[in-house]
């Protein structure tokens, strides 16, 4: 395998920063500098040990001779396992492009592997303390916050039976005795005034029964009354009395007239107090 023809800086180590419970930071990021000193075009890729835990932009590529590329590193907003924290690594893989070829995918398909370049990277994680959590020290300190962390939530915390009991022991407030009063008298009062309307329908219903007898009684004698004209208009035509039209007399008249205006006011009342109850 031949040496790796490109620069790469930093040389051995890309550090990444996370914090005590093993979270990468958010929005932090490494980078990483490839750069081609020779006279030759250069195709490169880059691989990781971990690829769902990192985002590498580009990835792959074309260097020039006497070009450079930087290569931005991006950890993903996960949790570092500190069982995996020593197999993350980093390759950059290189060759020497051919000659006539432009179609690079092609050509890592038929490259041979004594012809690759190889170099890795080891990953360094670093707490805000900017201390390397590989070491034992670091260990022993995460571990102390995580013991003062426990300490103050015990702290924080109420116990059940003295929460029931100091709240079975609050005086009962004067506005509940208020809205309980208030409401038992909505209570009495919607009772009382259901009480009242039925009473009011029963009595607006016997008006209106009386109402119609007194309508049917009317009606009754208004056809007595015509039919006692009936008579009286053929006792006329006996007497050879001959008239284009029947026209009672005027004092015939003046007794008819109040009785029915007053049969046809009581049908008035009648219809509108029923539709009423309706």
């Amino acid at each position: 395998m031949p040496n790796q023809v490109l620069t790469i800086d930093p040389q051995n180590e890309l550090k990444f920063k996370v914090d005590f419970s093993g979270l990468f930071e958010q929005g932090y990021t490494t980078h990483m500098r490839l750069t081609n000193p020779s006279s030759d075009t250069v195709l490169f890729k880059i691989k990781t040990t971990a690829p769902k835990k990192y985002c590498v932009r580009p990835n792959s590529g074309v260097l020039e001779p006497n070009s450079k590329v930087d290569i931005a590193i991006t950890p993903q907003p996960v949790y570092l396992d500190p069982n995996e924290k020593h197999k993350h690594k980093f390759m950059v893989q290189s060759v020497i492009a051919p000659e006539g070829r432009t179609n690079i995918d092609q050509v890592w398909k038929e490259i041979s592997p004594d012809q690759l370049m190889d170099y890795k990277l080891k990953c360094v994680f670093e707490t805000p303390r900017v201390s390397n959590l590989n070491d034992s020290g670091d260990n022993a300190a995460q571990n102390e916050v995580t013991k003062k962390r426990a300490a103050a939530t015990e702290d924080a915390k109420v116990p059940k039976v003295a929460v029931e009991q100091n709240f079975l022991s609050l005086p009962q407030k004067p506005e509940e005795d208020d809205v309980s009063s208030s409401i038992g008298a909505n209570k009495t009062f919607t009772v009382f005034k259901h009480d009242n309307l039925e009473s009011d329908l029963q009595k607006a219903t016997s008006e209106v029964l009386l109402l119609r007898e007194e309508e049917s009684k009317l009606r009754h004698e208004n056809l007595q009354l015509k039919e006692e004209l009936l008579r009286l208009h053929q006792k006329v035509g006996e007497g050879r009395v001959r008239r284009h039209s029947y026209t009672p007399d005027k004092n015939a008249q003046a007794t008819l007239i109040p009785w029915i205006a007053i049969a046809i006011g009581m049908a008035f009342l009648g219809i509108i107090i029923g539709k009423f109850l309706m």
